[in-house]
């Protein structure tokens, strides 16, 4: 049971409409736990989506290597919840592999072969944010290669959003969605 207890059914309009806003296209579940959670707080929740909304549906960085930041920003910061909703939801319709999405958990995601130099760029970034909350002039280098100036913002922008959910999931002890992909070892 989360530390917080999650809004239930019946919802008011407003809270009803606000949360069917928040769940991810062609999801037909319950809204999730994070969000009826954070509706106990709707001024706060009302912020949030904009930024979460803006950055899954009006994004500059392609759907493929916006699933692959997420992926590895939850693995690394220990999100299972997180992690199963979006390799549930959004992960082989953008493209991303089995075998990749095993890989956004491993020690070594980039081990695996099959993933595009700006992919490598992408993980090898995430995971030196994550360690260092900066990154060297070789990563961005590398970023820069294959990534605009608006593209670069959004990125350091998705992966700090991704690393705030994942404490927040994490901090309020979310069990995992029954219907999301349990979390893959490496």
């Amino acid at each position: 049971m989360p530390r917080i207890e999650p809004l239930t059914p019946p919802y008011s309009p407003q809270i009803g409409q606000a949360l069917h806003r928040w769940m991810p296209p062609g999801v037909d579940h319950e809204p999730l736990t994070l969000f009826r959670v954070l509706y106990r707080n709707p001024e706060l929740a009302s912020r949030m989506f904009t930024l979460g909304a803006g950055l899954l549906g009006h994004g500059l960085l392609p759907d493929l290597d916006r699933e692959i930041v997420i992926a590895r920003t939850t693995a690394r910061s220990g999100c299972a919840y997180e992690w199963g909703v979006h390799a549930s939801a959004f992960a082989h319709r953008v493209g991303l592999t089995p075998e990749q999405l095993r890989a956004t958990t491993a020690d070594e995601p980039t081990a695996d072969t099959s993933w595009q130099p700006q992919h490598r760029a992408l993980l090898a970034a995430v995971d030196e944010l994550h360690d260092t909350a900066r990154l060297s002039t070789p990563t961005w280098d590398s970023l820069r290669a294959h990534y605009e100036d608006p593209q670069l913002l959004e990125l350091l922008v998705l992966t700090g959003w991704y690393r705030t959910i994942s404490y927040l999931a994490n901090g309020l002890q979310l069990d995992e969605e029954a219907w999301a992909t349990p979390i893959m070892g490496s």
